[in-house]
Parts: structure tokens; C-alpha cells; sequence
């Protein structure tokens, strides 16, 4: 059985309460030397005491035995990958202990390197328009919160789960079962519009009318989508704002993002049940083609599906999401591994996913290594929008689907390829913070990179001189 270590959040919560350890102990019926133990992650923590601070604190104890610091120890070596720190960079233990005995110091670091990349962006980046916010926007503060879950909700699995509660709904009676359930439930109706009627919208939620549009230019896989996000926008507002409450989140732009991501993620547990997904999975070595096939739903959404199987005792291979477009902009991420994806500018463009817009429709692989040697398995595949008129024929994007290079053994698109004699592409995070000199593809110089300037050569880009 996994050992739980709760050092940081027993910490937290002690202080938050401005109790003693030994007022914590007496509370907790244990020993002060214990709860000293405890705090400083020397001893992992019993059920019985977990159980315990439920009953004096009111605290979940199943999140504080799911939660631990895997993706905030990735956020804090990719960070000390930044140029910035080339002279000083913490070994992994001294990481560690920073987390154990620091969390809320290694959190504000954080914070503050984050804004230090939008702000250095921001620099780079300035026109005459308005200049945009230095604080993280919504999508950075949504994508936070995922992270800190590893991209797995129980809360939204357990709803998902009793959806149908026991019914018996075949796949092409699914459209009409979600419209009758939606009248039937809470009152509300789903008419199917024309494009003229809603122009520049796919779904629009007429709440004095209690009525849904669905555009016609959606296809029946995503009114099908949309019809079950809206089913836990409204079915599940209690559990929604729960949860939003819980994030800490305080914009109402980051709050109102939250809510939709995780209406999403809830649409997509209804759709792709989480063990059956799981088993399929495993069974066609993530063949996403198949997979969306035998669930109804489309390519994408099964890759978002696939990145969220983070359950305790039951997870998939660890993935993470990226979507561009056709200009390299980073659209959509999310992330249950250590890859840090790019937050600020466009992602990489020694990615093959750059590169899978010239094979519409085809699974690109790819073996990449990052600037600390951390290796991945990726393939790439394009995305189709919603078109419905001339105007708007090619409004492809492409995703991009990552795991570490251990993992690449359970991926069926990695089967052709000898893991141990892969040849790796060297990649970054993106061009502003990428401290890799000589790479022919780099598009600005890299902050705080210092490369000097050589009159009589010229290298491979007009930065390598």
C-alpha cells in the first residue's frame, strides 16, 4: 500500500486554526512528538488519524490522501530550467525539502515566476493597442487548478457515474433521451437553429425562455456534448460552485471559465464512463481512432478523456494535452505529467504537431528530449472545427498527446518504433525561455540568454551568430 505524506497540509491547517502542536495532538489523540513527525513528512500518515481530522476538522480526508506534491515538484524544475537561474539551481532534494518546510514560500515562487513570464511576454510582445493584464489570465488560472488535481475530479466521476442512474440508453437513442431528460427534469427545451439565426455561436442558453439553441452547424457528436455539459451546468450548479469555492479563485472571468472546464470534464466522464474507458484503453493501447468510435465522441474529446484517468488504484498513462493552431498558438493544455507546456507565446516548433497540419488526419509520432534531459513519448494528430459555409472551409487545428518514455510501451503509435534506440528531437518549452544555443528553429532570443554577437559569421537563424 502507498504511504501518504500530509507534512504541509497538517502544517496549514494547524496554523490556520493558531494551534499549538500539542492542542493539535490532544485534539487528534495522538502524541505531540507524533504530530512533529507528521508535519515534517518523517512518518506517513495512519487511516485512523486521517479519519480522526475528519471528525474534529471537517477535512476530506480522501483529498488529503490523494493530494501530494507531484505537480508542483515538475512546476519547480521546470522553473529552475529558466536561464535566470543557471548559476543556482537547487538539487532535488533541497526541492523536496523546500515543499516539506516552505509550501507556502514555494507556492508564492511560483506565482511569481509565472508572472514574471506573462510580464516578460507582455515586453516582448507590445503593440501600439492597449497593452493586455500582467496577472494570469483566466485559461492560466483554470489550468492551474487542473494541474493541482492531476487533471482527475472524484467529485464529477461520482456524478458522472449515476447520470443514467442504472438506465439502459443505446447509442442512437442518446440525442433524444438528453432532450427528453433536460424537458422532463429541469424544464428546459433544445431547439436545433439555423446558422443565420445564431450567428458566430454553436449553443446559446436562453435561461428567461428556459430554452437551449443548438447551432446546425454541430455536428450530432457535439450536440450530443453540448446537451450533457449543459445537463451539469444545471444539474450540477451545486457541485459546480463547490468546487469553483474550493479552487480559490476569485476573478469571476477565471470562476466562470472554472465552471465551464468543468461542465466539460463532467460531459466527457457521462460520455466515456471512466472503467470502461479504462479497459479500452488498455485493451487498443490508446488507439484514440477506436476509442472514439466505440464511445460516440470525437477524437478530441477522447484525448481530453484520456489525460483525466488519474483515479488512486486504477490510472492510465499519464498524459498531456496541447492544442494548437495553424499559426503555433497553444489554444487548449492540459497536464498530468512533469512536460511543462507552454503558459506565455507558442509552443515549440521542433514539435512534429506543427508539422501534422501537412498530413491532415494522420497520427505523427514523435521521441523528444527537454533541456533537463527529461524524455517523451508524443503524437500529433489534426482536428476539425465546425464549418458551414465557404467562408470558413479550413478551420483545422492540431493536438498533441505526450507521455514520459516509460510509458511509451503501453501506446500503440510507439510500437514501430525501439524505445531504448529512439532517436530524440531536442525540444524547449518555447523560444523566450528555450536555453538550448545552435537550434535552427528559434524564432526569438531567449530572455537573460546571453549569446554573443559575432560580426563576421552567420549562423543557422539570425540569433545564432
Amino acid at each position: 500500500m502507498q504511504k501518504t505524506f500530509i507534512g504541509p497540509h497538517m502544517r496549514r491547517l494547524r496554523l490556520e486554526r493558531g494551534e499549538t502542536q500539542g492542542q493539535m495532538a490532544k485534539a487528534l489523540g495522538i502524541s505531540p512528538s507524533y504530530v512533529n513527525l507528521l508535519e515534517n513528512n518523517e512518518r506517513s500518515v495512519s487511516v485512523s488519524v486521517l479519519l480522526r481530522m475528519f471528525e474534529v476538522y471537517g477535512v476530506d480526508w480522501r483529498e488529503i490522501a490523494e493530494e501530494d506534491g507531484t505537480s508542483q515538484l515538475a512546476d519547480l524544475r521546470a522553473v529552475m530550467q529558466d536561464p535566470l537561474f543557471a548559476e543556482v539551481k537547487p538539487d532535488l532534494t533541497q526541492l523536496r525539502a523546500s515543499m516539506v518546510h516552505a509550501p507556502g514560500l514555494v507556492q508564492a515562487f511560483l506565482r511569481l515566476h509565472s508572472a514574471y513570464q506573462a510580464a516578460t511576454d507582455q515586453l516582448l510582445s507590445l503593440t501600439e493597442g492597449e497593452a493586455p493584464q500582467i496577472l494570469a489570465t483566466p485559461e492560466a488560472a483554470v489550468h492551474n487548478e487542473f494541474r493541482k488535481h492531476r487533471n482527475h475530479f472524484r467529485d464529477l466521476e461520482e456524478a458522472a457515474e449515476g447520470f443514467w442512474a442504472g438506465a439502459t440508453v443505446e447509442p442512437d437513442e442518446t440525442y433524444v433521451a438528453l432532450k427528453r431528460r433536460l424537458r422532463e427534469g429541469v424544464g428546459v427545451t433544445v431547439r436545433l437553429v439555423r446558422v443565420e439565426d445564431l450567428p458566430g455561436t454553436l449553443r446559446q442558453y436562453d435561461e428567461a425562455r428556459r430554452e437551449i439553441l443548438l447551432s446546425e452547424a454541430l455536428d450530432h457528436t457535439n450536440r450530443i456534448f453540448q446537451l450533457v455539459h449543459m445537463c451539469g451546468l444545471l444539474e450540477q450548479r451545486a457541485l459546480l460552485d463547490n468546487l469553483a469555492a474550493r479552487s480559490g479563485i476569485t476573478d469571476p472571468r477565471g470562476v466562470a471559465r472554472l465552471r465551464v472546464e468543468l461542465a466539460n470534464y463532467f460531459a466527457a466522464a457521462v460520455l466515456m464512463p471512466y472503467d470502461a474507458f479504462l479497459a479500452e484503453a488498455r485493451a487498443t493501447k490508446y488507439d484514440l481512432d477506436h476509442i472514439a468510435t466505440r464511445f460516440g465522441v470525437s477524437f478530441e474529446q477522447a484525448c481530453h478523456r484520456a489525460t483525466t484517468l488519474q483515479r488512486e488504484g486504477a490510472q492510465g498513462v499519464p498524459f498531456f494535452f496541447m492544442r494548437i493552431d495553424k499559426g503555433g498558438n497553444v489554444t487548449k493544455r492540459f497536464n498530468a505529467t512533469g512536460f511543462h507546456l507552454a503558459e506565455h507565446g507558442g509552443a515549440c516548433p521542433r514539435l512534429d504537431v506543427h508539422t501534422s497540419f501537412r498530413t491532415p488526419g494522420r497520427i505523427v509520432p514523435q521521441f523528444v528530449e527537454m533541456p533537463d534531459r527529461s524524455q517523451f513519448f508524443v503524437f500529433a494528430r489534426t482536428v476539425d472545427r465546425p464549418t458551414w459555409a465557404r467562408h470558413a472551409q479550413d478551420n483545422r487545428l492540431a493536438v498533441a498527446m505526450g507521455c514520459a518514455i516509460e510509458h511509451a510501451a503501453e501506446i500503440g503509435y510507439a510500437e514501430a518504433f525501439s524505445v531504448t534506440g529512439a532517436r530524440m528531437t531536442p525540444v524547449g518549452i518555447n523560444c523566450r525561455i528555450c536555453p538550448r544555443s545552435g537550434c535552427d528553429q528559434r524564432a526569438y532570443q531567449a530572455v537573460v540568454l546571453s549569446q554573443p554577437v559575432d560580426e563576421k559569421r552567420r549562423g543557422a537563424t539570425r540569433f545564432e551568430v
